[in-house]
């Protein structure tokens, strides 16, 4: 590759501001240099990615695919330099958990901050995973734990109990099925639902139950977050189905929680972990200590 990494944040500069003079300001360098830099990152990809014009450029289609990776790929090293700066600081330890969207929404934040209060020279790198997909990972060592609430044991961990939640269905309190106490999914069938996205691990296992009943959820809005799903619900657009721990109080106000009255919607979310990743790294398992609130067994 005859370009460095100058020449894509010179690129990324000038695409974003759409106007060479500008983009050579903000990369402190002067226009006939940017200019060169451009031409021979063009050379270099074959392609053209910017249309000159009498006040500015424009991104050709060329263009718009490379800004996307331009900034995906500035993103990433920033990351990586992030990551790294714990170690160059002296660091006791840097964790990598990798979790489902339910845990890292309601119970995780808080038991990071009373961890980290203790270790703060401890870093945590947080992802979020399928259910499906922890254990695996976890046992392939891309992560040093996980938490898990759905899929079989993997026969290379150690299991340990983490929290317990339960779905719920939530509706506004105008809605006819905010008067009932308990239901069943097959009740809920002929709502409008507001869900998660496709392929998120509530999406899937929810259409999955639908499936099994030989029928399928109305899914007429779909977001990002539980909040806005909270929003649409108490708007009256639909109901949903969540975890009841992503419900705040205030929120009660506004909706009806009622209970489902079928086994599958107790969630048993658990740690995931190597019994080698316990024995050789002590901050590991003071982390884990701190998620089950009880000290482990030696």
């Amino acid at each position: 590759m005859h370009y460095d990494l100058q020449d894509l944040r010179v690129f990324l500069a000038v695409a974003e501001e759409g106007n060479v003079s500008r983009g050579a300001r903000r990369c402190h360098l002067a226009p006939s240099s940017v200019s060169l830099r451009i031409r021979g990152l063009e050379e270099a990809l074959g392609v053209t990615l910017l249309e000159r014009q009498a006040r500015g450029v424009t991104l050709t289609r060329a263009g718009v695919v490379m800004l996307e990776h331009v900034r995906r790929c500035i993103a990433q090293l920033g990351q990586m330099h992030a990551d790294l700066l714990p170690f160059a600081q002296g660091a006791a330890q840097h964790i990598t958990l990798f979790a489902n969207n339910n845990a890292i929404h309601s119970h995780l934040p808080d038991d990071l901050a009373r961890f980290l209060s203790t270790h703060p020279r401890v870093r945590i790198a947080m992802e979020e995973r399928l259910g499906t997909e922890i254990g695996g990972a976890v046992a392939a060592g891309q992560a040093d734990l996980g938490i898990v609430a759905l899929g079989p044991d993997h026969p290379d961990l150690t299991y340990l109990p983490y929290r317990e939640d339960r779905f719920v269905v939530i509706a506004s309190a105008q809605k006819p099925m905010a008067r009932k106490a308990r239901v069943r999914l097959a009740d809920c069938l002929k709502e409008p639902f507001i869900a998660l996205p496709n392929g998120t691990a509530l999406h899937t296992y929810l259409m999955n139950q639908a499936d099994a009943l030989g029928a399928r959820l109305d899914v007429c809005v779909q977001v990002s977050d539980y909040p806005a799903i909270v929003r649409l619900v108490a708007a009256g657009v639909g109901v949903s189905i969540v975890p009841v721990s992503v419900i705040a109080p205030s929120d009660r106000e506004t909706l009806a929680v009622i209970e489902f009255n079928e086994p599958w919607a107790e969630r048993h979310h658990r740690i995931c972990v190597r019994p080698e990743t316990l024995a050789r790294h002590p901050v590991v398992r003071a982390f884990i200590e701190t998620l089950t609130g009880a000290p482990l067994p030696d």
